[in-house]
């Protein structure tokens, strides 16, 4: 079973906190379903749930670099030099991190507005990108657009692999087919 999930804002990737946050388990009541990778807090976009372990592990793993696809909303104007440093490489600490490619977007159409929304400030002006990367960790496209000098105000993951969140709001789900995991 595989499970699309479109995360909310200041919604966790796991099924339970001892803070009360919200959590999966306040938008889906499927048993023995776990997420396939993370999506930080304040974050939203698509998370996969599945009670397979194999495709949880394809998913998620770093060796089989299933590819994750961003919508970044930047503070600032991109220019091509820094959407290419992105794609070469920029330190994370003791690491080098890029992006597969990295390009200026129109803000997406089908976007839903972030409760609470994003502070607009007239004197500063920002950017839709949009990132491709095949390794995820820990706040890695926030602290990689920061480090080209683009803070990132709002991200929102619209695919992994194949699948897309193609019509779902934050909070809705489906399930779809996957293909059998070897």
């Amino acid at each position: 079973m595989l499970i699309l999930l479109n995360k909310p804002f200041r919604v966790l990737s796991q099924f339970r906190d001892e803070a009360g946050r919200a959590t999966l388990s306040d938008y889906v009541d499927v048993p023995n379903v776990y997420p396939a990778g993370r999506l930080d807090y304040d974050s939203e976009g698509l998370v996969l749930l599945t009670d397979d372990g194999r495709l949880q592990a394809r998913i998620s793993h770093p060796q089989y670099k299933m590819p994750k696809t961003y919508w970044a909303q930047v503070e600032g104007e991109p220019t091509v030099s820094q959407l290419r440093r992105l794609e070469r490489g920029v330190r994370l600490g003791d690491r080098t991190a890029r992006a597969v490619s990295a390009r200026l977007i129109d803000e997406p159409e089908d976007l839903w507005p972030r409760d609470p929304p994003i502070r607009y400030r007239k004197s500063v002006p920002d950017r839709w990108i949009e990132i491709v990367l095949d390794e995820g960790r820990n706040r890695q496209v926030r602290r990689m657009t920061a480090a080209v000098g683009l803070p990132t105000l709002r991200l929102v993951r619209c695919a992994v692999g194949e699948w897309r969140l193609d019509g779902l709001g934050p909070g809705e789900w489906r399930r779809v087919r996957a293909r059998r995991s070897s």
